[in-house]
């Protein structure tokens, strides 16, 4: 092997170092952002449970009281 060919491996080599670390400095800024977002979605999602189960434990009873809401006449009847 000769110095050009030599020369030319390691700029090949340095070349494709950087772009490996600037696809991964990508990606890791990709993988941070879907973090952030499970993080969002998951307390949306507790509080949705929140609201669920306190609907439902005032519709079960609102139940005994006037009966189900599909038993209900409508207003303008």
């Amino acid at each position: 092997m000769n110095e050009h060919s030599e020369g030319y491996l390691i700029e090949d080599l340095q070349a494709r170092v950087t772009f490996q670390e600037d696809a991964l400095q990508q990606l890791n800024q990709v993988v941070a952002g879907q973090a952030k977002q499970i993080d969002r979605l998951e307390q949306q999602l507790q509080m949705l449970a929140v609201k669920y189960r306190d609907l439902r434990h005032a519709v079960e009873e609102g139940a005994g009281d006037a009966g189900s809401p599909a038993d209900e006449r409508p207003p303008h009847y």
